[in-house]
């Protein structure tokens, strides 16, 4: 900064920045560009920690943002700041005018990244179509490499069409493919190794995520498997490991073995959260903005929204709610005790 400011351009700069909204610009200074959609509350799968086994109360449709609503509300958060905007669900890949809505995305000026969450399962046969109307960048999950343990994780079939969607993905020029793998002990934590096998040939990021307290995952301690653990059953194979560098705001740990087209993370949300540098929002199915994921203090904007509120009025009352926003979550111990959304309607 004293750089810029003795530099004349850079005085200049530092001058007649456009500044940052403050409506999306929280008591600690955090800026929030970095917005999360859920489309819908439905999924093809029915993961085991992410939904309980008799599923959950689906919101009536009239309930949920219509695809209108969804581009005033994108509209709205671009207009503010927000540059990059992850679709999610459930699984967003269901809703039937997915592809549409990434097309009006794509229209948004300012907006500079479209992203999706998905389980894979439907990504091969939209992903064409997807990539034509605008979208950036995809993350696939996949808990495991073996096809029957995939099955028992996800409670359906559906391992290949996965696997195929992967395949679409680097194919289409994707980089990289992020491929998001939650460890569990006693699931998964065996296939570490494969996993990072996985990015020899392959331009994927394979994200290790620590297994995070959700209401209706039962949730247990001892299955979780931290990130320096993790990293130690990597090391011992691969002990020519390298630490990448990483954006202020990521919340991924990046490593790569030398020569690997791809690269490994890890999301560290229980172990060492990375709040301080926060820059996301979501807005739920049904249309209420959270703040933190892990909070359950949530605002409607659906209902603002249908009762006619301008979007001056919206502004406020999103400025409200991301100031009120703490300076972070309540960690694992409090967490797991917490009421909360089930994953799912997140």
């Amino acid at each position: 900064l004293q750089e810029l400011q003795s530099s004349g351009r850079g005085r200049f700069l530092l001058e007649h920045a456009a500044p940052f909204s403050a409506f999306l610009t929280d008591s600690f200074g955090r800026q929030h560009n970095y917005l999360r959609i859920s489309l819908t509350e439905k999924c093809n799968l029915r993961c085991q920690y992410c939904m309980p086994e008799e599923g959950v109360q689906l919101t009536p449709k009239s309930e949920l943002l219509t695809t209108q609503e969804i581009i005033t509300l994108a509209r709205l958060f671009v207009k503010e700041g927000v540059e990059k905007i992850r679709l999610t669900g459930g699984e967003p890949l269901i809703r039937p005018d997915v592809v549409d809505i990434v097309g009006q995305l794509y229209k948004l000026e300012g907006l500079k990244t479209i992203a999706v969450t998905t389980n894979g399962i439907n990504l091969a046969r939209l992903l064409p179509r997807l990539k034509e109307a605008g979208l950036n960048a995809i993350n696939i999950s996949l808990d495991t490499l073996v096809p029957a343990k995939f099955e028992f994780i996800v409670r359906r079939k559906g391992f290949h069409k996965v696997m195929e969607g992967i395949h679409k993905a680097t194919e289409l020029g994707y980089r990289p493919v992020k491929v998001n793998c939650v460890v569990m002990r006693g699931f998964n934590e065996d296939e570490l190794l494969g996993f990072v096998d996985f990015t020899k040939d392959l331009p994927l990021d394979v994200r290790f995520i620590e297994y995070m307290p959700f209401d209706g995952n039962k949730w247990n301690f001892k299955k979780m498997v931290s990130y320096k653990e993790m990293l130690d059953t990597i090391k011992q194979r691969w002990p020519e490991l390298e630490k990448l560098p990483c954006e202020t705001s990521s919340t991924a740990k990046s490593y790569k073995v030398p020569h690997f087209q791809g690269q490994i993370s890890f999301i560290t949300s229980m172990s060492e959260h990375f709040c301080g540098s926060c820059n996301r929002l979501r807005i739920t199915a049904d249309g209420n903005l959270k703040v933190c994921l892990f909070g359950n203090s949530e605002v409607s904007l659906r209902d603002h929204l249908r009762s006619g509120a301008s979007e001056e009025e919206l502004v406020q009352i999103i400025g409200a709610a991301v100031g009120r926003k703490k300076k972070q979550h309540a960690g694992m111990f409090n967490i797991s005790q917490m009421k909360n959304r089930p994953m799912i309607l997140i």
